[in-house]
């Protein structure tokens, strides 16, 4: 009987996330501005990050202090190529350009990252607390001259961003207490 139960569940939560979905896509469109962001080719602005699409991922990730953002965007790394056939993606940070280019090329990461270590754009985009950052993610639409933000969510230890919980969940102790590290032995 639980085995059925734990399906009725699982269905749920499909079921909800489609609602999410639906609800997401009646919210109004957020403009914003067109930022200025560090990168390894120098400044550049919001609007080029999006290249030839129509919308831009932008991952809120805190920076080499965070393993858990290490490991959201490892997991991304996995995924950049599937999600750039429908929209344009990078990864932003506090961290400056010459440490988040050790980092990508330490841990093989394939996407691009801006440092938003000079400008208002996590914060004006929520992504900040009187302590720090936060991690999460916004999407971008470019509609004619303007960048509207359409959708956004925070990130967080058995998210939906992450598969690495789901699986965890699996086991017969689930996580049990385990966090991520920067490299394992």
């Amino acid at each position: 009987m639980s085995g059925e139960k734990l399906h009725q569940l699982r269905m749920q939560i499909m079921d909800l996330r489609g609602q999410i979905a639906a609800l997401q896509k009646e919210l109004p469109p957020e403009t914003v501005e067109n930022y200025i962001f560090d990168s390894e080719n120098g400044p550049v602005a919001l609007s080029s990050l999006f290249g030839d699409k129509k919308n831009l991922y932008v991952v809120h990730n805190m920076g080499t202090g965070c393993n858990y953002c290490m490991l959201w965007a490892d997991g991304f790394n996995g995924v950049a190529d599937h999600l750039k056939d429908r929209a344009a993606f990078v990864i932003s940070s506090p961290d400056n350009v010459d440490a988040q280019q050790m980092y990508r090329a330490d841990r093989g990461w394939q996407f691009p990252m801006v440092s938003v270590e000079n400008n208002s754009f996590a914060k004006d985009m929520g992504f900040t607390t009187d302590g720090g950052f936060l991690p999460g993610v916004s999407v971008f639409e470019q509609r004619d001259n303007t960048i509207v933000r359409v959708a956004s969510s925070m990130f967080g230890p058995g998210d939906d961003f992450c598969a690495v919980w789901h699986l965890l969940d699996l086991l017969p102790d689930g996580a049990d207490g385990w966090q991520p590290a920067p490299a394992y032995p």
